[in-house]
């Protein structure tokens, strides 16, 4: 493993949540969507939303 990340190898899954999904569901879902939309339409788990957008960023809501 050590001489892998030597070689610049980074293990693992990759993932489901890029920079510019994370940006668009925030926008989203200030917008007003539903999270369960927003989840669907990005093809992630609800769970995996809130990981990267947690309800308490969203408490406002569209302003």
């Amino acid at each position: 493993m050590a001489a892998a990340k030597k070689r610049g190898r980074v293990g693992g899954r990759k993932r489901l949540m890029t920079p510019n999904k994370v940006e668009a569901a925030k926008n989203i879902l200030a917008q007003g969507m539903p999270p369960k939309e927003v989840a669907n339409n990005l093809g992630v788990s609800i769970p995996t939303l809130y990981r990267w957008c947690p309800a308490s960023d969203n408490i406002h809501g569209p302003q």
